[in-house]
């Protein structure tokens, strides 16, 4: 019987995926409260696609379930990053390179969907070569085949249509459109051609077996057609055109054959004499067409046997008329190949490595909603503590408690007794100095991190410049300009982070200066400060002071009650992940904008209600203060105006303690988080030099070898796609100064670009609690308000370098030695 043709395997190339994908998840994964440890899944994922990809080329009927497996893995990370955010120089080779001038031999992208698309290919591929391999004679062998022809067909034919929209360029030539239309019709051919093998095991009558046969007889002319179009000449192999040719006569003989035992049963001697002569005619056609003597040998002598024996019956006895072939009845047709569609999973057991990742719209959309969720929790939470600020303002500028207390006019008051107390258990002066001198340091960081960064894209857009005005037009790769627009933009957002935060260090400077001297005294033990406040003339028991007394009081419970809003403020939550995966299950689509109003008004309602209640209280009590200290300053002496100044000075200095305290732990807390920031995208460019580096490569080897052979024009019979790569179609006041939670996002590496499918990506926000600090304004955008959960930085080793080395600047060049991107 006649030969089946198996497509031959992409080629793959090693390449890390580890660090790349760690990269990806930890930055957009980085804000989840429950963030796990992924190295382990990463490196079953490197493993499963090398163990895929080279056990493909066994062609054993097991392999198959292990590049299904990674085929399922690939789909389902696909659907959990980014499209374009995994930067993976993932570079294949053209399955049919046998070309020798020009050609584009191979292809690099840094795309998941152009791996997918290389693994369809190869499973395809695949596929055929196990079907070819089955044994005819087996009904389970047949059936597989069959199977297995007709899932190659579908996956051909898929990437047909879905090639050119995944990759974005123009592929090597065994992915063009033709290329894989071609291939489809083959492989249906084949699937068509195991039918009649079935038909023929089965016993089935000899008028199905015909119209099968003659379906096939017109799938192979339909395939041949194809297979013949100028651009493939010596591209197939060279037995691959003939084979097909031969198949399509044979197909026509095998038709003929069985269609002539159905004249048998009708007695028609004349008809099935004609068939049978135009079927050994055929037959004998197929073995001179496909250079192959021994196809349809069997059936060809067949067929020459029942020819003879029919003749002499009807020379003896019926002696019919043979009608000519031309004027017989067509032979109907019974098509049962059908291209079988793209199923997921295609494993049958395959579980998913990156299961607690969410889908990227899940988690865009809870991106979303925690950027509105902090906005409203940071702007309550500021304006119970802009309240309770002001309050205290308005205390210390009236020396409340602090006069109330000071009956003797010579003993320093509890109050203020209190709050020396708690400043030199903080450490005093000397450690709010000390935490002030590491800010420089650690601002230092992070420009030397985004200096480095820069530097990177800077010297990758200039080894492209420089490769462009070499080769002029030949340099066909998207410039680098059109690619880094986004870097560019979110490298310019950090440079304006990074100068905010200075202008905060020099805002807490001030203050510290300001209120230098009344730190000073309060980190004083009791008797220096005792000796230190001047004395003034004592206080009688009054109506006032009594009023006074008790409004106090309701001071400390109205600050009270602040304290568990704000902590209950803090602490309440929604299970917005199960919202919003029941609303993608059940539409398809997530509404992420009426969600999140909808649960955070369900949740912080009765919130915004209290804080708008305290408010007018407050209002009410500072009024009723202001009055009772009036009575009570017009039954004081006029003497001891030093003392109640210092006494304000004091209380003032207090609370500014307190403020650049909290100031300064929030500072040290931005400085590091950012520090993690700027690691993740110098990380993230770090992967695209590396991946531009390793496409620069493969250009300039393309280029390479033309130049070499540059002479006479390439001849005809090379495709006219091998001849030169080809473009690719990339398409201030009271609050305080350090941000830690930015609205509306911080910077990504990758967005829309105008040369590029890069899709709009919602970032992940920075922590999700509340930072009162948030006051530095981001590019562009309102205040942002950020987290204030405990930062532990990193440990590093002596001699430690915040920034990545870089890739050479042109290919050659050694002006960095020993120094590794990864």
């Amino acid at each position: 019987m006649a030969e089946l043709i198996a497509i031959p395997l992409k080629k793959p190339s090693d390449v890390d995926v580890v660090k790349p994908l760690t990269n990806v998840i930890k930055s957009t994964y980085n804000s989840d409260s429950n963030q796990k440890d992924y190295g382990e899944a990463i490196n079953e994922f490197s493993k499963l696609r090398n163990n895929a990809l080279w056990r493909a080329f066994e062609k054993y009927e097991s392999s198959l379930e292990v590049i299904y497996n990674y085929y399922d893995q690939l789909c389902s990370l696909e659907g959990k990053i980014p499209m374009h955010e995994l930067q993976i120089p993932f570079k294949w080779k053209d399955a049919f390179d046998r070309t020798i001038f020009g050609g584009k031999l191979s292809l690099t992208i840094s795309t998941l969907s152009y791996e997918k698309m290389c693994v369809l290919f190869n499973i395809a591929a695949l596929q055929s070569s196990v079907a070819a391999s089955q044994s005819m004679e087996s009904d389970e062998g047949l059936k597989l085949s069959a199977k297995l022809f007709q899932q190659a067909a579908g996956i051909f034919n898929y990437l047909k249509g879905n090639v050119m929209l995944s990759i974005q360029q123009e592929p090597t030539p065994d992915m063009s459109p033709d290329t894989l239309s071609a291939l489809s019709a083959l492989m249906l051919a084949q699937a068509q051609e195991i039918f009649v093998h079935k038909a023929i095991h089965d016993s089935m009558k000899e008028g199905v077996i015909a119209k099968l046969a003659s379906q096939a007889e017109e799938m192979y002319a339909d395939t041949a057609k194809l297979f013949q179009k100028d651009m493939f000449r010596s591209f197939w192999d060279k037995d691959w055109v003939p084979l097909i040719i031969g198949k399509q006569s044979g197909y026509r003989a095998m038709a003929e054959l069985y269609q002539a035992s159905v004249c048998k049963a009708k007695k028609a001697i004349g008809e099935e004499i004609a068939r049978l002569e135009y079927a050994v005619d055929l037959f004998t056609s197929a073995a001179q067409r496909s250079n192959k003597p021994n196809l349809f040998e069997e059936y060809s002598g067949r067929a020459q046997r029942r020819l003879a024996e029919v003749k002499k019956d009807n020379d003896f006895i019926y002696h019919e008329r043979v009608p000519n072939i031309k004027n017989l009845e067509p032979i109907g047709k019974a098509n049962v190949a059908k291209l079988l569609p793209l199923n997921h999973p295609m494993g049958s057991s395959s579980k998913d490595i990156f299961e607690e990742l969410l889908p990227v719209g899940v988690h865009q959309a809870m991106s979303s909603y925690e950027i509105r969720r902090n906005d409203l929790v940071n702007c309550e939470i500021s304006k119970l503590r802009e309240m309770t600020q002001v309050l205290n303002t308005v205390l210390a500028s009236l020396n409340l408690p602090a006069a109330i207390e000071d009956t003797s006019g010579t003993e320093i008051p509890q109050s203020l007794l209190e709050k020396a107390n708690y400043v030199r258990s903080a450490g005093g002066i000397t450690a709010l100095e000390s935490a002030m001198n590491e800010l420089p340091d650690l601002l230092q960081r992070n420009k030397d991190i985004l200096d480095e960064t820069e530097k990177m894209l800077t010297e990758e857009r200039d080894s492209d410049n420089q490769l462009r005005e070499q080769f002029k037009e030949r340099w066909t790769r998207i410039p680098s300009d059109k690619l880094t627009q986004q870097f560019t933009v979110n490298a310019q957002k950090y440079r304006a982070i990074i100068d905010n935060a200075v202008a905060a260090d020099s805002t807490v400077r001030q203050k510290f200066e300001s209120h230098r001297e009344g730190m000073e005294m309060l980190s004083l033990d009791e008797s220096q400060l005792s000796s230190a406040v001047p004395s003034g003339s004592a206080l009688q028991d009054s109506n006032a002071v009594s009023q006074l007394q008790k409004l106090m009081e309701e001071v400390e419970t109205l600050k009270a009650e602040r304290d568990v809003i704000e902590s209950e403020l803090k602490s309440a939550t929604a299970d917005m992940k199960s919202v919003f995966l029941a609303a993608l299950a059940k539409d398809g689509a997530i509404d992420e904008p009426n969600l999140s109003v909808e649960n955070i008004g369900k949740t912080y309602g009765a919130f915004t209600n209290q804080i708008r209640d305290s408010s007018s209280r407050q209002e009410s009590l500072v009024s009723a203060i202001q009055s009772a200290h009036a009575a009570f300053t017009r039954e004081q002496s006029g003497s001891g105006g030093n003392r109640e100044a210092m006494l304000r000075k004091l209380a003032s200095a207090y609370d500014a303690f307190k403020e650049l305290k909290n100031n300064l732990h929030e500072g040290a807390k931005f400085y590091n988080d950012l520090t993690q920031l700027l690691v993740v995208f110098q990380n993230k460019i770090s992967d695209f030099c590396f991946a531009r580096k390793t496409e620069k490569e493969e250009l300039l080897k393309d280029l390479t070898t033309n130049l070499s052979h540059s002479g006479p024009a390439v001849t005809p019979s090379i495709p006219a796609h091998h001849s030169a790569p080809v473009e690719p179609s990339y398409g201030g006041g009271s609050q305080l100064p350090y941000p830690t939670q930015y609205q509306g996002g911080m910077p990504v590496p990758y967005g829309p670009t105008p040369a590029g499918p890069y899709p709009a990506y919602v970032p992940p926000p920075m922590p999700n609690t509340y930072n009162p600090y948030a006051t530095m304004p981001y590019p562009n955008q309102a205040p942002y308000g950020g987290p204030s959960y405990p930062y532990q930085p990193q440990q590093h080793q002596p001699g430690y370098n915040p920034g990545y080395a870089t890739f050479p600047r042109y290919p050659g060049d050694q002006s960095r030695p020993g120094q590794n991107p990864w």
